[in-house]
């Protein structure tokens, strides 16, 4: 197997840098939207051999170090209780949103019977890669999934979200902590179904000060990744506009740390302690651009890891709709090309 990816995680010697994206499975590949004209996201995720077909589609066509199961963030929230639909054009809605305690109180803390599907995903994808690359698995972080189920989708400022954890903090930790136990029993049900490292996506993380980070969220976190060190995978750690809150992020926990494009990663990989692998931190829009201006890109990030053990080259965020395939598959070739050792 191409153990590249799980090596680094570790923070192993390897013959060249790992690349994978996030995203990688998606809007941008024809084989991708294929699909999509035929089937809802919702379909997509909840059938496991669509699943499984989609978690391939990039790995068969790029030299990618790895795979990561094709679902969504949000999954969890509808056998909690809420109302979830993706709308053409406009993402997920929430349409009974999480305003107060008695919300909060009616949500179910789910059990391992519920969100077979991924799991069956998993253990069918595994099968099908046949041992090329490793498989990661994924979830949201509770303060993301919190912040979706409180503004009932995507928001700008958090008005909501902040309103909660200022003015009815019990109820704020209330909520934070149901996610916390949901999401580390999901992801540790994911472990055993096959995943060979897992991902906690703290998407909307970044609208936080330090201090809100600090009281609010790492608790939280805390818990997931304690519930998770013994299954034996890599965790990895990742969120957006980090910045103010990467040793803290350290601290939550985590193998692996994700750093986004806003802050150069050898400046973020020392606040992080080199006892941490990091993961990153291309601008996902740099894949836009001319192949001459990606290479340069690549080279300076590359330089900045310096070739210390348990760097995983990936994009700040996801993968863009729209963006260049051929520009995808030189940014893979570069990085391997360019690290080789």
């Amino acid at each position: 197997m191409n153990d590249r990816f799980l090596k680094a995680c570790r923070r192993e010697p390897v013959d060249c840098t790992p690349v994978w994206f996030m995203r990688q499975a998606g809007r941008y590949m024809v084989e991708y939207r294929r699909l999509r004209e035929k089937h809802s996201i919702l379909e997509l995720c909840k059938t496991p051999d669509l699943a499984a077909q989609v978690t391939l589609q990039p790995i068969d066509r790029f030299a990618l170090d790895a795979a990561i199961i094709f679902a969504d963030i949000l999954l969890p929230l509808e056998p909690m209780g809420l109302s979830l639909e993706f709308a053409e054009g406009e993402g997920p809605i929430i349409h009974n949103p999480v305003r107060d305690r008695a919300a909060v109180d009616r949500l179910k803390v789910i059990d391992d019977t519920e969100l077979q599907y991924v799991m069956d995903a998993i253990s069918l994808t595994r099968k099908m890669l046949a041992g090329r690359v490793p498989l990661i698995g994924f979830a949201g972080a509770p303060f993301t999934l919190a912040s979706y189920a409180i503004e009932g989708g995507s928001s700008r400022n958090y008005i909501h979200t902040k309103q909660m954890m200022y003015r009815e903090p019990e109820t704020w930790h209330r909520l934070m902590d149901k996610f916390a136990r949901v999401i580390t029993g999901y992801l540790r049900r994911q472990i055993r179904a096959g995943a060979q490292a897992v991902q906690l996506f703290d998407s909307w993380v970044g609208c936080l000060s330090a201090g809100d980070y600090a009281e609010y969220v790492v608790p939280h976190v805390q818990l997931i990744f304690e519930g998770l060190k013994h299954e034996g995978v890599p965790l990895i750690h990742f969120g957006t506009g980090t910045t103010a809150i990467l040793k803290a992020m350290r601290q939550a926990g985590g193998d692996v740390i994700g750093i986004d494009w806003r802050i150069p990663i050898d400046e973020a990989w020392a606040m992080v302690g080199y006892d941490r692998a990091v993961q990153g931190n291309l601008d996902p829009v740099t894949l836009f651009g001319p192949i001459s201006e990606i290479e340069r890109r690549v080279t300076d990030i590359l330089q900045r890891a310096a070739g210390r053990p348990g760097h995983i080259f990936n994009l700040g965020h996801g993968i863009l709709p729209n963006t260049p395939v051929e520009n995808v598959a030189a940014t893979i070739d570069l990085v391997h090309k360019l690290s080789t050792r």
